[in-house]
């Protein structure tokens, strides 16, 4: 049996943590090992904020008070962890007080670093604080000079298909004049 059909069946075809029933995804627990016990079948509201690729929705995740109760190890260690970026709201504070992990699953939910960050999101945004994706296509607030080269792109200029630089929040990956080069967001807009 594959991995995903074993997920689908120990989860009843429900994402682990809030219960959704909407296509779901297999996200390997870090460290991960690539076994069955590591992975938590999830949403993908779920993945996208475990991912840090938006905001937390507190109110999405009150869905942990029933999921911390699990039975299965891995699912467990993902509730923690999303308590702990949720530990600034009473409720999330008063379920992570309840909770009971062994200390093997205690240093396994540590091992994130979750519990030592806020719940805050760094998030590629444009000079307005709209969210870049991959994919996008944004226009230049300002002239750049693009250097190493003798190409000026000038104020207006569309740039198709951006790649993020997921290593720095302000910086997309772009081509202007069939050069790819890297741009701060703080002179994007995004188009559309």
């Amino acid at each position: 049996m594959r991995q995903d059909e074993l997920l689908a069946k120990r989860s009843g075809n429900q994402c682990e943590l809030c219960a959704a029933s909407e296509p779901l995804k297999i996200y390997e627990v870090p460290p991960a090992t690539g076994n069955m016990e590591d992975a938590v079948f999830v949403c993908p509201k779920c993945l996208a904020q475990i991912e840090k690729k938006e905001e937390l929705d507190h109110a999405h995740w009150q869905c942990l008070t029933t999921s911390m109760w699990s039975e299965v190890p891995v699912v467990q260690v993902m509730a923690w962890r999303m308590l702990n970026r949720l530990r600034n709201e009473s409720w999330a504070a008063e379920q992570l007080e309840m909770m009971y992990l062994s200390d093997e699953q205690l240093a396994w939910a540590k091992a994130s670093g979750d519990h030592e960050n806020d719940a805050s999101v760094e998030l590629h945004k444009d000079c307005y604080g709209a969210i870049l994706k991959n994919g996008d296509n944004v226009v230049l607030t300002k002239s750049l000079d693009v250097k190493g080269s003798s190409v000026n792109a000038k104020v207006g200029t569309v740039i198709h298909n951006i790649r993020l630089v997921s290593s720095n929040t302000e910086q997309i990956e772009g081509r202007i004049e069939g050069q790819q080069i890297v741009i701060l967001t703080k002179y994007l807009r995004k188009q559309g």
